[in-house]
């Protein structure tokens, strides 16, 4: 038996339908952020898991301290009072403060609203527990503000910049250990600080370049 013969518009007709490039690039992204999300709910978990009775009340404490950057707002008002280039390095950090937070409050949080991390499904023990903010989780503000207080005091004052990069590293680690932030909540916090420091010190150059030249 013979087939039938093919036309020139059976010829042309497409044998499945094409994805257009937009759709596909949506897929693409989705699908890499569904396994960032994997991950970032795999680190939560592995140090909800992880037993430090020796840090937990330690962590749980600087945690609760760095609420409204009061440490950060505490030694810049000591730097104000040791001389004049620390002086401008205190003046640095709270403008890159405020940067950060308005950043991560306003911006941050309302655009991308992810809910709080489920402490007790992860089984954080009590023993770390700090109250649960009722804001959105994404970014970390107490992160965004430590590394942006950091990062300008230190490049204003360079022999400050470990100390006070390491404390706002412990700062941050101390919002996952506590259980109210996913890694990835405190990385994108700490991406946001430096960007808000670096704003508020060319902010601050541009309006006091005297000041901000001298050594």
């Amino acid at each position: 038996m013979s087939e039938p013969p093919t036309t020139d518009q059976d010829v042309s007709r497409p044998l499945t339908r094409p994805v257009p490039a937009a759709d596909g690039l949506r897929r693409v992204a989705s699908a890499v952020l569904g396994d960032i999300r994997a991950i970032d709910g795999a680190l939560y978990a592995a140090v909800a898991a992880t037993p430090t009775p020796t840090l937990d009340r330690a962590l749980r404490r600087l945690s609760h301290t760095a609420d409204h950057s009061k440490i950060s707002f505490t030694i810049a008002g000591a730097l104000a009072l040791a001389g004049s280039r620390p002086r401008r390095a205190a003046l640095a950090g709270v403008g890159a403060i405020a940067v950060a937070s308005a950043s991560a409050n306003l911006l941050g949080k309302r655009l991308v609203r992810r809910n709080r991390p489920d402490r007790e499904a992860a089984r954080v023990t009590v023993d770390r527990h700090v109250p649960m903010p009722t804001s959105a989780s994404f970014p970390s503000g107490h992160t965004a503000s430590a590394v942006a207080f950091a990062t300008a005091v230190g490049t204003v004052l360079p022999a400050a910049s470990v100390p006070l990069g390491a404390l706002a590293g412990a700062v941050g680690y101390s919002r996952i250990h506590t259980g109210v932030h996913y890694p990835g909540d405190v990385a994108a916090g700490a991406v946001l600080g430096i960007a808000s420091a670096a704003t508020a010190l060319a902010v601050a150059s541009a309006r006091f370049p005297a000041s901000f030249r001298r050594g």
